[in-house]
């Protein structure tokens, strides 16, 4: 019988093997496919700017589009009897020129990046041996939600953009319904190109973030299953560094980010208190859409990077956590358990959010205390995250940028949408 046993175990364990390499096989070819998507769909925006006809390409679809199609329309010649009462075109070359230039330096910075690393690397999915493998679930998962959230984002601020072009052509009825028409359609399609390109940028540098996150997760998990201090510095060692690389491919395009945003903010605050009583929501409506669509792909970018800064700060906490169950527990190691204890008991309803439960560790044999005391200095004095220049992208930082940006918006909404009976005609 037990030969028996033994033979039919020896029949199985390959079949086993064999299904769950086909199953890994599967996984890693559904994470190709969604890469491939993610990357067609990058390139259909002009991204990928590898040879000199996809450059040309590129940039010649960005002037005609996102500049002078917005620019002939505003500037064209009207039969129109209203439209000086209810156009301003300063307001609205300034919402060009804000736009076009958050265009031009998404295609800059990230086609650059693309160009050079590839979207794998870019992403840091296939940085090292069997991450592919063991994450390629985790991978799908955080790419949809991404693209999930990016659509949630940009839906509305779409559907805005329409709603109050129709209520331009309502008031500036160009004779013909057909010109009107016309316009609404070459604003509308101008308009969803060029935010399009800004808020994919966006989604870009959340992606990179959040999939970051998948390996912080683990990390967590090997103070639970690995004993050796030295792996724990090495494997952080190595998430510090792959945060210092995204930190540094993408400084130049946040810092740019926030300058325009900011600076075409106060460009739309200038033009509001140039004119004054003229301003209405028909003719300054579309700055609010503007700066709406502008400081969503801000936050989409600061959240991500709070998000994955909180993330790397916590793994001292946690770490610290271990270090003190392990050094308060009894003489004998190899039978030590600690409680399990959720971190909810300990942490902000707001801190879970950033940072999921991470079992304890339950390894029989812990390293000595020396050991681990210094590993968690090395943690508290190394925390990572995402940096610009030294600074780092954390909740304080963000709390600043969003109270500046939040004051700019609600100043321009309450400009624009405010009707008062000395703007009525």
């Amino acid at each position: 019988m037990s030969n028996q046993q033994e033979s039919n175990s020896q029949i199985k364990t390959p079949l086993l093997q064999n299904q769950n390499q086909d199953f890994q096989q599967q996984e890693t070819t559904h994470l190709d496919k969604t890469l491939q998507s993610l990357n067609f769909y990058l390139i259909s925006l002009g991204f990928d700017q590898s040879s000199l006809l996809r450059f040309g390409i590129s940039w010649a679809t960005f002037w005609v589009i996102g500049v002078l199609i917005p620019v002939v329309v505003i500037l064209m010649p009207t039969n129109c009897s209203t439209c000086e009462l209810y156009q301003i075109k300063g307001f609205e070359l300034v919402i060009v020129a804000s736009h076009a230039c958050l265009t031009a330096v998404a295609l800059l910075c990230l086609s650059h990046s693309l160009r050079k690393y590839g979207i794998r690397r870019f992403l840091f999915v296939d940085q090292y041996n069997g991450h592919v493998e063991r994450f390629s679930n985790e991978y799908i998962q955080k790419i949809s939600e991404s693209i999930r959230l990016f659509v949630l984002w940009v839906l509305p601020c779409l559907f805005l953009k329409i709603a109050r072009e129709f209520i331009r052509v309502m008031y500036m009825h160009q004779g013909s319904w057909w010109k009107s028409f016309g316009i609404l359609v070459a604003l509308t399609f101008s308009w969803a190109y060029v935010n399009f390109i800004y808020l994919s940028s966006c989604l870009v540098f959340h992606l990179v973030c959040y999939l970051q996150i998948i390996h912080f997760d683990d990390y967590g998990r090997l103070l639970e299953t690995e004993a050796d201090v030295l792996v724990f510095i090495e494997e952080h060692a190595r998430l510090r560094h792959d945060l210092s690389k995204i930190s540094h491919r993408f400084r130049i395009y946040l810092l740019l980010v926030f300058a325009v945003v900011t600076s075409s903010q106060f460009a739309m605050l200038f033009k509001i208190t140039e004119f004054g009583n003229k301003v209405t929501f028909i003719n300054g409506g579309d700055f609010a859409v503007s700066s709406i669509s502008q400081v969503v792909g801000l936050i989409f970018c600061l959240n991500a990077a709070a998000k994955i800064s909180h993330r790397a700060q916590g793994v001292a906490a946690l770490a610290t956590r271990w270090h003190a169950l392990a050094s308060c527990g009894p003489d004998d190691t190899s039978h030590m358990r600690f409680p399990n204890i959720p971190i909810s008991d300990v942490s902000s309803e707001s801190d879970l959010e950033a940072m999921n439960y991470i079992p304890l560790p339950t390894n029989a044999h812990l390293a000595s205390y020396h050991r681990r005391q210094a590993f968690v200095m090395y943690l508290q004095n190394n925390p990572g995250g995402i940096t610009l220049y030294g600074w780092t992208v954390d909740r304080s930082l963000i709390n600043t940028i969003f109270f500046i940006e939040l004051s700019l918006v609600l100043f321009v909404l309450g400009r624009t949408t405010v009707f008062t009976y000395e703007r009525l005609p």
